[in-house]
């Protein structure tokens, strides 16, 4: 991961977050950059290897987002983490990690705004179906409208509440709630019958992780 990709990450997460937000970027072996905050500084420098039982190791290890509170025996300090696996063409480059001194509300609203035509419309988020990646924009299905976001979907990861939201494929990310029927395929593992009709591959890299979490 070069640095103008760096920066590209940066400029499109830096206004999601909170003023108390650190941010740590990696790759799969060690940190590429560090941005502390006044509220928590795990003291990463970039080249320091990913420690066991960090969020960024347990985001990279499942190939999944991770929510979660880490113990002050990992860097010294205890914070909640919320980290993200960069995934290219199928394969994991990184990971994303904002770091919290304490679990954060919500501070997004529940909205995402996609645009048709040359209108954008707010969608709530307990309304999408599913996301899908199409063109380095995300494609957003809802039962009475579809349209695009500009971030891509990983971006969007972020902001999706976990126990809402589930990645199956490198190229979707379904709502749990709109999930009509999971059926067995040689090719995917699974097959999501989504509630509008939609057939969604589960693909081998996530077919384990989403059989945990929806405890199957």
């Amino acid at each position: 991961m070069d640095p103008k990709q760096i920066e590209e990450i940066m400029d499109v997460i830096k206004d999601f977050f909170p003023e108390n937000t650190s941010i740590a970027i990696s790759d799969t072996n060690e940190y590429l950059y560090y941005q502390p905050s006044k509220k928590v500084d795990l003291k990463i420098k970039p080249g320091d290897p990913i420690k066991e039982g960090s969020a960024a190791y347990k985001a990279l290890t499942y190939g999944q987002k991770i929510n979660t509170y880490i113990e002050p025996d990992v860097f010294g300090v205890p914070y909640y983490g919320m980290s993200i696996p960069l995934i290219e063409e199928g394969e994991t480059k990184g990971a994303i990690t904002a770091i919290f001194p304490q679990k954060p509300s919500p501070f997004l609203t529940n909205y995402i705004t996609i645009k048709i035509d040359d209108c954008w419309y707010p969608i709530k988020h307990n309304e999408v179906i599913y996301l899908e990646t199409q063109l380095r924009k995300t494609f957003v299905k809802t039962m009475h409208r579809e349209g695009y976001h500009r971030l891509n979907l990983s971006d969007l990861e972020l902001f999706l509440a976990p126990d809402s939201f589930i990645r199956c494929h490198r190229s979707y990310i379904v709502n749990i709630d709109f999930i009509e029927e999971i059926q067995p395929d040689s090719h995917s593992t699974f097959l999501l019958i989504m509630k509008d009709g939609t057939r969604i591959p589960v693909s081998q890299r996530y077919a384990s992780y989403f059989r945990r979490s929806l405890g199957f």
